[in-house]
């Protein structure tokens, strides 16, 4: 006989996870209910785990791990003490999987959503090895790591966004409000309109009449749009190699990836993953479609006999500097010291490319900006100049 507590999502869920167990249930009994309804289930089954909880939540885990306090019992004290919803289900849920027989990762590979496949693989690594603790500081380092770049990526692209949004703002307000207001006032004064006038006039009459049709099949064609380039394999292909073709974009992308591809690779290097493991891991990993589809080249070369750095240098992507230091470390024995280096090299990259990118797209926006508005202003004040003209004549 034996007892216990599990968490699960209804008593058909837990009866289940029972069965699985090879265990016949006797008696279930609801020791707690988590409250607030559909909400409730979206915090805590769908909505996405933020970088900074997962790097807490490993945090406290490996700091359990390293005084020596069994994994069920620390899996159990993060399921009572985090506060990020989705993670505290996940922890009492990986807890009962773990007191079951289950191994860390393959407990948390269940939920790969929220612990990825390069997650799961270093904690394979680190039981396998017994350096699990180890691992699980590389882990920590790699999460805030990725955190950084993205954090970069997305504050370079902040002042972008907001400047084209508020284009788009003036435009539809200029065209959808102002305008019709000018246009009646200066047809009662019987003017020839000049072109920039007639423009906007035929832009608001279009929009007037067919606006909801423009934007109900541009919510279709977004939605199409996201289905084919974010979930299906050539959809991301394309996308990716478009992306890397981008003058002020693609340089910072590439950049991005081979930072993503040496860090991860040295960790995996370090925590005693095999190569080929490691590139398998890091197809699923690298963020990139294009740079991925390479790796089965690469693997694949790899798999004859060949040497790392030879095959990384017949995928166009992968810039010489990173392939001379993959090959100097594959002589000295020191791969995974000469890719720290080239992760910390491109991450400087990053920010310097970064930087050139936000000084090239800052005059192209406000030229951008200077060309809208002076378009709105002639198309308004060139009647009023001519109609200024005609009182004064009279």
């Amino acid at each position: 006989m034996r007892s216990g507590t599990l968490t699960a999502d209804n008593a058909t869920e837990a009866l289940a996870r029972i069965a699985d167990s090879n265990l016949v249930p006797v008696d279930l009994q609801l020791v707690g209910n988590s409250k607030g309804g559909a909400l409730a289930r979206l915090r805590t089954h769908y909505l996405p785990v933020p970088p900074t909880d997962l790097i807490i939540f490993t945090k406290q885990l490996n700091t359990m791990v390293r005084v020596g306090i069994p994994m069920t019992q620390a899996l159990g004290i993060l399921r009572d003490q985090t506060e990020q919803p989705r993670l505290k289900r996940l922890a009492g849920i990986i807890r009962d999987d773990v007191e079951g027989g289950s191994s860390l990762s393959a407990a948390a590979g269940k939920h790969p959503d929220v612990f990825s496949s390069l997650f799961c693989s270093m904690i394979e690594a680190g039981e396998t090895s017994g350096t699990l603790p180890d691992v699980l500081d590389r882990l920590v380092y790699l999460i805030e790591h990725e955190a950084q770049v993205k954090a970069e990526i997305k504050s370079a692209l902040r002042y972008p966004m907001i400047v084209v949004g508020a284009l788009v703002a003036a435009f539809v307000v200029m065209v959808g409000f102002v305008i019709p207001r000018f246009v009646a006032f200066f047809d009662k004064q019987g003017l020839v309109l000049p072109l920039p006038t007639r423009i906007c006039i035929a832009m608001s009459e279009f929009f007037t009449s067919y606006g909801l049709w423009v934007l109900l099949g541009a919510g279709i064609a977004g939605l199409m749009a996201h289905h084919y380039f974010n979930r299906t394999e050539r959809g991301r292909l394309s996308r990716d190699r478009a992306l890397i073709a981008m003058p002020l974009i693609g340089p910072v992308l590439v950049k991005a990836a081979m930072s993503r591809f040496a860090s991860i690779f040295a960790i995996l290097q370090a925590s005693g993953v095999l190569i080929l493991d490691a590139l398998r891991i890091l197809t699923e990993t690298v963020g990139n479609a294009a740079i991925s589809s390479e790796f089965v080249k690469v693997r694949e070369l790899l798999e004859e006999g060949h040497g790392v750095a030879g095959p990384l240098s017949s995928s166009k992507y992968f810039p010489p500097m990173l392939i001379n230091m993959v090959k100097i470390g594959e002589e000295s024995g020191r791969l995974d010291e000469m890719l720290r280096h080239v992760s910390e090299h491109y991450d400087s990259e990053i920010r310097h490319t970064i930087k050139k990118m936000t000084d090239a797209i800052g005059p192209i926006l406000i030229i951008s900006l200077t060309v809208v508005v002076g378009f709105f202003a002639l198309a308004i004040y060139m009647p009023m100049w001519e109609l200024t003209e005609m009182v004064n004549k009279k």
